[in-house]
């Protein structure tokens, strides 16, 4: 791995995975939707400014893909990794319209825009990956109830990864959907019983060892696959 592009990386998962990439010499581009308020990650850039770039990307704006890809030009990614997420816990008699609809913009179609504004540039590396960060509660498989919005948004982002598994095959890119499990950060509270580093170490691994016959599948932060 030389080079990946890491959306959501000012705290929770998106800084463990810069943090560690930077251990392992990788170069890194990672996002913020306000980096002048991400202390850590800002931090992390004076450390390592050969190696870590920090761009500004709201997944909320339809334009933000196109200021991504606008700042890299035909920089070569080896991974990209679709981080940025929003949490929401509502349950049935409690649905909100914005809210719903705010989830999926930042879960599902950010996502999408931001692969096919960066398609490219993930050809044209070495390594050809796309890792969207999904959640077993989008598995339909192992659905309970609540948390509707969250749900349907990871449920959509796993469509969306197979699709883009069949569209990019023969650009040689390889499209994941990872399951960090329930990890210790902002949004998985301090209950949750996987730790970050663990979560990071893990995905990572996969990373290392993913290649074409993995396009298109659902997996662990251990490596166990996960039904749809």
């Amino acid at each position: 791995m030389r080079t990946v592009l890491i959306t959501g990386a000012n705290r929770g998962i998106g800084l463990a995975h810069t943090r560690r990439f930077l251990a392992r010499d990788v170069r890194v581009f990672a996002t913020a939707r306000l980096p002048s308020e991400a202390g850590d990650l800002e931090a992390l850039g004076r450390a390592h400014p050969d190696r870590l770039t920090i761009l500004r990307f709201d997944a909320r704006d339809p334009q933000g893909p196109a200021g991504l890809k606008q700042a890299l030009g035909d920089q070569p990614i080896d991974l990209l990794l679709n981080n940025a997420g929003l949490g929401d816990r509502h349950g049935f008699g409690a649905i909100d319209a914005t809210t719903f609809m705010d989830v999926m913009a930042v879960n599902t179609l950010a996502p999408l825009l931001v692969a096919q504004a960066l398609a490219e540039n993930v050809a044209a590396s070495s390594r050809r990956l796309i890792a969207n960060q999904s959640s077993q509660l989008g598995s339909i498989a192992d659905a309970s109830g609540g948390a509707y919005a969250y749900r349907a948004s990871k449920a959509a982002l796993n469509m969306i990864t197979k699709a883009l598994a069949t569209d990019l095959r023969a650009r040689g890119v390889t499209v994941l959907a990872l399951h960090p499990g329930w990890v210790r950060t902002r949004m998985g509270g301090a209950n949750a019983p996987v730790d970050v580093d663990a979560c990071v170490a893990g995905q990572q691994a996969i990373f290392d060892g993913a290649g074409p016959a993995d396009s298109g599948k659902f997996f662990n932060y251990d490596g166990k696959p996960i039904p749809w």
